[in-house]
């Protein structure tokens, strides 16, 4: 059969994105977001199993079965811990995961005790946080995480009374999303990266089921948890992965190419070139099927795929991304954008492998095609 465009139940896309979104999976505590993935995954009808370190593996059958093929994404996301207790009671934290204090400022969170059944609300406020006491000072302290500190909705004057709610050192600190989704079509909120490519990694895997796809090559889901530390794909696929596809979020910045709408194709981050073959065959996907794309090159940016080729994974290797603006930050991209990602994935598992690594003999040269030769994808 020859690969077609299916339609994405975007009532289901934006509904799974929301929920997600509202659960909070800082890296190192995503226990609660796996949970609801995976019942995701078996109200849509797809096996999967976790890893000894906890992510995610789900499994479409396909007429091959190895070597296969694998489109990644990561549940966890930037957050913050409890690095002490100050005097008045209120919390010193760092980051987990790269992003500015900048972007933490009045932020609501939620810390979660080790009991796992308490947490308490709270906010994160600059040290000096009253303009009617510190006038010109509030504008003018540093921005770093020295200078923030967790504000509990609790009554606490000391450092005592805070222990005594059974706050410590290392506790979670999770900065709530807050999502919103516009009459326009806009998503506004924390942790798109990379909740949105969740939903549509979900979105694509449902359209496959719910059309019953007969896909020519098994197709894996891996759904990773600590992307944001640099652990990402490291471990979790097999061997007989020959394609590897990473769904994470596209810089939408000046200078950069990524749009919030359609599919952004990364060439290069700051590991190296993507694979040649691989990115040049989702371009032609895309082209083929009327799916808009833009290519972009990152300049400070990594993925599951760096981690899992830094680990040694011997698999060709892409990125495609949602656009996401302010990333890391008050992160905003488009339901638009979503969608033709989530197209784009279907589309991408109905095609065959770029090369049939298993019908080649050992000790011969694989026969590769030009590198500006376009690749059989099976479109008519």
């Amino acid at each position: 059969m020859s690969p077609k465009l299916l339609p994405i139940d975007m009532d289901y896309v934006r509904d799974v994105l929301m929920r997600m979104l509202r659960t909070p999976s800082p890296t190192g505590r995503t226990d609660e977001i796996m949970h609801l993935i995976g019942q995701e995954l078996e109200a849509i009808g797809i096996g999967f199993y976790l890893t000894r370190l906890g992510s995610l593996v789900a499994e479409v059958p396909g007429i091959q079965e190895r070597p296969d093929r694998a489109i990644v994404v990561h549940s966890d996301t930037i957050g913050c811990m409890v690095k002490g207790i100050r005097a008045n009671g209120r919390l010193q934290v760092v980051s987990v995961g790269t992003f500015s204090s900048r972007f933490a400022e009045g932020a609501r969170v939620r810390v979660y005790t080790d009991d796992g059944e308490t947490s308490f609300t709270g906010t994160i406020l600059p040290l000096k946080a009253s303009g009617h006491t510190y006038g010109d000072d509030v504008d003018t302290q540093p921005i770093a995480w020295d200078h923030l500190e967790v504000r509990l909705d609790e009554f606490l004057d000391s450092a005592e009374e805070t222990e005594a709610l059974g706050i410590r050192p290392g506790d979670f600190v999770a900065l709530e999303a807050s999502p919103v989704i516009t009459k326009a079509g806009f998503v506004n909120s924390r942790h798109l990266d990379d909740k949105a490519g969740l939903a549509a990694a979900l979105g694509a895997f449902k359209a496959a089921i719910d059309h019953q796809l007969e896909l020519p090559v098994t197709a894996h889901l891996l759904v990773t948890i600590a992307e944001e530390v640099g652990q990402g794909a490291s471990y979790g696929l097999d061997a007989d992965v020959a394609e590897m596809v990473s769904v994470d979020n596209a810089v939408v910045a000046p200078g950069q190419h990524s749009r919030e709408t359609g599919v952004n194709v990364a060439m290069k981050d700051q590991t190296g070139p993507f694979d040649y073959h691989l990115t040049r065959k989702i371009l032609r996907v895309c082209r083929e099927f009327g799916i808009p794309a833009q290519r972009d090159v990152f300049n400070y940016y990594k993925s599951d795929i760096s981690a899992a080729l830094g680990a040694g994974a011997e698999t060709r290797a892409a990125l495609i991304g949602f656009g996401v603006d302010a990333s890391h930050g008050w992160e905003r991209t488009h339901l638009d954008g979503i969608r033709n990602v989530a197209e784009l994935i279907v589309a991408y598992l109905q095609t065959p492998l770029t090369f049939a690594w298993d019908e080649q003999p050992r000790g011969e040269l694989a026969d590769f095609p030009a590198q500006d030769a376009e690749v059989d994808i099976g479109v008519p």
